[in-house]
């Protein structure tokens, strides 16, 4: 994917609707949303169930479309790419965590994290090296053999972070990364997230409930009733 503009945010998003239903079964999941996120960021967004929050990340993950409005990913038009341009940019350029792990359970923490790379035709070996590579940075060597059942929470979710930084993402996003974790081990993921952020400049969008996890964010982006309520720099961020 090429680049249309260097002056532009990683992420734009302006105007964006999204409308479910029609006629009196008409829901507005979003409603004009204007959104900047620069490279480099970690940006909590947070709100009440139903604000638009997770509707907003799929936008953003290309895992829906709004109705109307604007989506610029690196100076691209997203809304004027066809399905198979968006799979692209999800593969080569968005790593995703989610709440469940979502990590097939009959194979080890290197089968799962490996998956990105035999979707895109890695050799064994370029696939091993970086798998190993990967568990390191998220604290799990010795654990490449293990299954999900053979594993805590906190070290599924780890694996689950390797498997979406593997590819080598520009974009981070996690919706609820630390919903079915108790408190020391959401501490956890959470430094772990902050660690990748800081030291291999990953930007991360994370949608959360917890203002405790929030605050591990540099900004926090507020929705409600499908509208961005509020955008503001988090206690103490630079």
């Amino acid at each position: 994917m090429t680049t249309a503009s260097t002056t532009m945010p990683m992420i734009r998003l302006r105007g964006i609707c999204r409308v479910y239903g029609s006629g009196q079964a008409t829901t507005w999941a979003l409603r004009d949303v204007n959104l900047d996120i620069d490279a480099g960021e970690f940006v909590a967004v947070m709100g009440p169930s139903g604000s638009g929050k997770s509707t907003c990340m799929n936008i953003i993950g290309c895992l829906d479309t709004p109705s109307r409005g604007s989506y610029h990913f690196r100076g691209v038009d997203v809304c004027q790419l066809d399905r198979n341009a968006r799979a692209l940019l999800r593969r080569h350029y968005l790593g995703f965590v989610f709440q469940g792990y979502n990590l097939l359970s009959r194979t080890t923490a290197l089968e799962n994290v490996e998956l990105p790379l035999v979707y895109q035709g890695v050799s064994r070996g370029e696939r091993r090296r970086r798998v190993q590579a990967a568990l390191a940075a998220v604290g799990l060597e010795g654990r490449e053999h293990h299954t999900p059942a053979e594993l805590s929470g906190g070290q599924m979710q780890r694996v689950a972070i390797a498997r979406a930084i593997i590819s080598s993402p520009s974009v981070l996003l996690a919706d609820e990364p630390t919903g079915n974790l108790d408190t020391a081990r959401s501490r956890e993921i959470m430094e772990l997230l902050s660690r990748l952020n800081a030291q291999q400049g990953i930007t991360i969008v994370m949608v959360t409930h917890e203002a405790e996890m929030a605050a591990y964010a540099q900004r926090t982006v507020r929705f409600v009733d499908g509208r961005v309520a509020s955008d503001a720099l988090t206690r103490g961020a630079a």
